[in-house]
């Protein structure tokens, strides 16, 4: 069985999981995990299968990848935790507390739903397919290649973390392409009808992002009885970027009051 790779902050306190999104990795968040290291927590920056530095696999949805998590947990020899994902990492974390409450203090999900989404990372996946590692030899021409399909600067910079040096004058992306270019629709798949949690559960939404509305509020009642809804002001879908003080003060006041 292949490990997820992770980064360890911290060597003691409850046991902090994050799942980062699609096409991300677990150094995402490190920032904000260093914080927290200091508040109590032991945080894990895990990278998902294709992603980051864990192993590539062709099996890619969420079944695949919740199953992936419990294998971390079990190997971490972790008895509870609170689990945070963002976007396809908070689905996989709904997908796993749904099956193993009783390992789960509380799950924070980062500005996603239990709903489908339909594909639409189809041109910035196309825009990565297109790279030729052969011709791009420096991480400024990689960014002036992905330029086209990726003109949003801050974001083609989120994308840019996947460019690595696989050896001396020879770059590569961390990510598994091939297979991820085809994962539209795993990644936007529902949460199975059948899947509910009793756990306390927190939604963060960014204030001008459309993945969590008002109207999806029967839904995440029906998958998680005991769940909550707070926003950050001024943000988007990377809300945990776009305003990290906002969003961290609504996690640790959150937490402690369910702790």
């Amino acid at each position: 069985m292949n490990s997820l790779h992770s980064n360890i902050l911290g060597d003691s306190g409850k046991d902090l999981l994050i799942l980062h999104g699609f096409l991300g990795m677990g150094d995402n968040w490190k920032t904000l995990a260093r914080q927290w290291s200091q508040q109590g927590f032991r945080v894990h920056l895990i990278d998902q299968r294709n992603h980051g530095r864990s192993f590539w696999d062709s099996n890619f949805d969420y079944a695949v990848m919740a199953d992936d998590l419990q294998c971390y947990i079990d190997e971490q020899r972790i008895q509870k935790c609170w689990v945070l994902g963002h976007s396809m990492g908070g689905k996989t974390a709904m997908y796993w507390a749904c099956q193993h409450p009783e390992k789960l203090l509380g799950l924070v999900v980062a500005d996603i739903a239990p709903k489908e989404y339909p594909p639409h990372h189809q041109a910035l996946l196309k825009g990565l397919r297109s790279l030729d590692f052969s011709v791009l030899t420096t991480r400024k021409e990689v960014d002036q290649a992905l330029e086209a399909a990726v003109p949003d600067w801050a974001f083609r910079q989120f994308l840019l973390k996947n460019v690595y040096w696989i050896a001396p004058g020879e770059l590569g992306l961390r990510v598994n392409i091939e297979v991820l270019q085809y994962a539209g629709e795993a990644v936007g798949a529902p949460l199975p009808e059948a899947f509910c949690c009793s756990r306390p559960t927190l939604f963060i939404r960014g204030e001008h992002s459309q993945y969590i509305t008002d109207q999806d509020r029967m839904t995440l009642k029906h998958h998680f009885s005991k769940f909550e809804v707070q926003t950050v002001s001024g943000a988007g879908h990377f809300l945990h970027a776009e305003n990290p003080k906002q969003f961290s003060e609504i996690l640790l006041n959150w937490v402690n009051a369910v702790a």
